[in-house]
C-alpha cells in the first residue's frame, strides 16, 4: 500500500486539475467519502479539487458537511478536463453516468473501492471489499501517511461509515468498529451525525411506507418483493434503504427485493440477504455488488422483472 500512496501523492502533487467523483446517484458512503477527499487534498497540498456528480442526491445528505460544495455534472464548462480524475465507491463502469466522459478524457485515474469488480476503471486502484464502506480504505490512507484532517474530514469519514452500514447493522469484520472507535476519539458525535440524516420529505417518507405495505411474500415468506412504480419513484428521493431495512425485519424474512420503475421499460432492483449471498443473482441480472446487498438495472417490463426475480430465488 505505501507504495500506491507514494503514486497517489505524486499524482496528486503534480495534477494541475482534479476531480471526484462516485457512482450515479450518491449514496452516503459515495458522496462522503469524496467530500473527504476534498478537503484532505486542501489540507495537505493546497489544492482544490471539484467534486462532481450525476444523478440525485438524497436529501437526507442535505446537511453533511461541504455538501454544497459537490458540483451537478450538467453546472460544468462544457469543454471541462481533469489531469487527475478520483473515483470513490463507484462500484462497476456502468454505474458512473455521465461522468464517464470526464473519466475517459482524465490523463490519470485513481480509485477506491469496496466493491467487487473485474473491469477496473482506474490506473491506480485502492481496493478492499472486506472493508464495510470507502470511506475505510481512504481512513487507512489518512493513518498510513499521517495526514493533516479536521472535524469536517472526521465526520464525513463516520458519517460514510454510518450509512453504508446501516447504522452499523451490516457489518462482516471488527475493523469497522476500530475505525470508529478512533474517529469518536478524533471527535466524531454519532447520535449528532445519525440525527443530521434524519432530513427526509414527507412525501418520501409516505412512498416507503406504501411499498412497505404493499409487498409480496413468496418462498412461505422467506422472499418479500416491494415494488416502487414510476409515478413514486420521482419522490423515493434515494434508493430505497429504509423499505429495504424494514422488510428485512420481518420473521422469517431472509430475502428482500426492491423493484424501481426509473421509467418505462428500465426497472432498477436492489437485493439483500440476511446471510446467503445473492451477489450472483444481481449478477445474473446484469448487475452486482456485495455478497448480500447487491443491485442491477434492467432494461425489460416492470411485470417480466418481477417474474424473473421470483424464478432466480427458486431452490434457495
Amino acid at each position: 500500500m505505501i507504495e500506491k500512496i507514494q503514486v497517489f501523492i505524486e499524482k496528486v502533487r503534480n495534477a494541475k486539475s482534479i476531480a471526484i467523483s462516485g457512482h450515479k446517484n450518491l449514496d452516503g458512503d459515495a458522496l462522503c467519502s469524496a467530500l473527504a477527499l476534498m478537503k484532505i487534498i486542501e489540507l495537505n497540498f493546497g489544492k482544490k479539487a471539484t467534486v462532481i456528480f450525476d444523478g440525485n442526491v438524497p436529501r437526507d445528505l442535505d446537511k453533511v458537511p461541504l455538501r454544497d460544495q459537490a458540483v451537478f455534472h450538467r453546472n460544468l464548462p462544457e469543454n471541462a478536463k481533469y489531469d487527475l480524475y478520483i473515483l470513490v465507491d463507484y462500484g462497476t463502469r456502468k454505474h458512473l453516468g455521465e461522468i464517464e466522459k470526464y473519466v475517459n478524457a482524465a490523463d490519470f485515474v485513481i480509485e477506491f473501492d469496496h466493491h467487487f469488480n473485474d473491469d477496473l476503471v482506474g490506473d491506480l486502484c485502492f481496493d478492499n471489499e472486506e472493508k464495510a464502506a470507502t470511506s475505510q480504505i481512504i481512513y487507512d490512507m489518512i493513518r498510513v501517511v499521517g495526514f493533516n484532517i479536521d472535524q469536517d474530514i472526521v465526520d464525513l469519514i463516520m458519517l460514510a461509515i454510518i450509512t453504508d452500514t446501516g447504522n452499523f447493522k451490516f457489518v462482516r469484520n471488527s475493523d469497522v468498529f476500530k475505525d470508529a472507535a478512533k474517529l469518536v476519539d478524533s471527535g466524531a458525535d454519532i447520535t449528532h451525525l445519525i440525527n443530521i440524516l434524519n432530513n427526509k420529505e414527507k412525501k418520501t417518507v409516505l412512498v416507503e411506507s406504501k411499498a412497505v405495505s404493499e409487498a409480496e411474500f413468496f418462498m412461505k415468506g422467506r422472499l418479500a418483493i416491494a415494488t416502487i412504480h414510476n409515478e413514486d419513484y420521482k419522490k423515493l428521493d434515494g434508493r430505497g434503504e429504509i423499505i429495504l431495512s424494514l422488510l428485512g425485519q420481518i420473521h422469517g424474512v431472509q430475502y428482500v427485493v426492491l423493484l424501481k420503475e426509473h421509467k418505462e421499460n428500465l426497472i432498477g432492483i436492489s437485493f439483500r440477504s440476511r446471510k446467503t449471498p445473492i451477489n450472483q443473482i444481481a449478477e445474473s441480472f446484469g448487475g452486482g455488488g456485495h455478497l448480500c446487498a447487491a443491485g442491477a438495472v434492467v432494461e425489460d417490463t416492470l411485470q417480466s422483472v418481477h417474474d424473473r426475480v421470483i424464478n432466480a430465488f427458486k431452490g434457495m
